[in-house]
């Protein structure tokens, strides 16, 4: 299954529909959607290097609107929705887990790192910050930062270094991302330690 979605992804980034599919996949990949956008925003990047600060805005106005929908679902509708969800991509444990384990600063913290790095997945902290009633506000601004932040870091380095950046950022994307995230954790675990 996941071989057909990445496949589809793929044939997305050359149709000229590939913008409206962007900001889709965007917006449903941080609340119900199982491929990353940077699946499909990288391939466009690499066709079109002209056109890569729009698709990082498009990318990111899709996927910080599609985190508000995830917090939604799960302040208003999380039985009906996002239960579902979360037990049709095997999550529901996880996110069970990670619901009796948080507090408002952790949360915090992987709003940051799952959006950087998908780690946790994104679509189990937006639904979870909406269960916990995490403040909108807050919410709304760590997915500017991280969301944004990472769609617009991708543009820059594809506008500054062009297609030779694409191998690798292909190769080394994971690497960079879950560097970002293990800083933010570091990050996080020294200021537990100076608060005590």
């Amino acid at each position: 299954m996941l071989k057909r979605l990445y496949d589809w992804t793929m044939r997305l980034a050359e149709r000229p529909s590939a913008e409206i599919w962007l900001f889709i996949i965007s917006f449903i990949e941080s609340s119900v959607f199982l491929v990353p956008a940077e699946v499909l925003f990288l391939p466009m990047a690499i066709a079109n290097p002209r056109k890569v600060w729009r698709y990082a805005l498009i990318a990111s106005l899709g996927s910080i609107l599609g985190g508000v929908a995830g917090w939604m679902i799960g302040y208003f509708a999380f039985e009906a929705i996002a239960r579902p969800v979360l037990e049709f991509y095997g999550k529901l444990g996880e996110f069970e887990q990670l619901k009796s384990a948080v507090s408002e600063e952790l949360i915090a913290l992987f709003l940051f790192t799952s959006g950087v790095a998908h780690l946790p997945p994104l679509k189990i902290v937006t639904i979870l910050s909406g269960v916990l009633h995490v403040n909108l506000l807050m919410f709304f601004i760590a997915a500017v930062i991280a969301r944004g932040g990472k769609f617009m870091l991708l543009a820059w380095l594809f506008a500054k270094f062009g297609t030779p950046i694409r191998d690798f950022i292909e190769k080394r994307l994971n690497l960079l991302a879950g560097s970002a995230a293990m800083a933010l954790i570091l990050a996080y675990l020294l200021y537990l330690a100076l608060k005590n």
